[in-house]
């Protein structure tokens, strides 16, 4: 008995040490991304505080329209710790969404965030779909002004239904959400997947996969 007791005793004291050599919240005002350091931590290394200005914590040109002149009709404009060093350790970034009439942001995912979604100007189609095995699609058509979340590592998507362009700002959880778009990371990976397991994979001839593979 006075053994499992000491035993106990000895869980309950790593699991608080663990806990309170956890922190967090930052420990300093701010961590200004560095990128000439060598240093590899989880994020970007820390400038010289002393060394940093306000341009660190600014970034100009979201007003700005982005070029939908392309495969999906659609441009991603970020806004992240590479564009803003001051958002290094802070736990959020920004994009601007621009849409060409009845243009897409195809289907990908964001591994490191949950994001939040407004629409500025026109009509978007948004979605996304739950996990396994349900796979549900939860989707809606959104005006100006309305608001919508895609929770983190969920495949989702946007399609404008207007016949005028649309714009839309994110806001999301991480200052690197990353993202994975579907078709790219399943059809133009390097090397490729295999067109066998592809082609079981989506239950469709081996030829039909490698007519895909070959357009990424």
């Amino acid at each position: 008995m006075a053994k499992h007791f000491l035993l106990l005793n000895l869980i309950v004291v790593s699991f608080c040490c663990a806990v309170l050599a956890f922190e967090s919240s930052p420990m300093q005002d701010f961590c200004v991304a560095d990128p000439a350091s060598t240093v590899k931590v989880n994020g970007l290394a820390c400038k010289d505080p002393k060394s940093v200005i306000s341009e660190d914590f600014f970034f100009s040109g979201l007003h700005l329209a982005g070029n939908t002149s392309n495969t999906f009709g659609s441009k991603v404009t970020r806004v992240n710790a590479t564009q803003i060093p001051g958002l290094n350790t802070l736990g959020i970034s920004l994009a601007r969404v621009d849409y060409a009439p009845w243009g897409v942001n195809p289907p990908h995912t964001h591994p490191r965030a949950t994001e939040i979604f407004t629409v500025l100007e026109g009509s978007l189609q948004v979605g996304f779909v739950t996990s396994n095995p349900e796979n549900r699609l939860i989707t809606k058509v959104l005006k100006k002004g309305d608001v919508f979340v895609f929770p983190i590592g969920l495949v989702h998507y946007q399609r404008n239904v207007g016949y005028g362009n649309a714009v839309a700002v994110s806001a999301l959880s991480s200052q690197n959400p990353g993202v994975i778009s579907i078709a790219n990371a399943v059809f133009g990976s390097e090397p490729a997947i295999a067109t066998d397991i592809l082609a079981k994979a989506f239950q469709v001839d081996e030829t039909v996969v490698a007519q895909i593979q070959s357009k990424f």
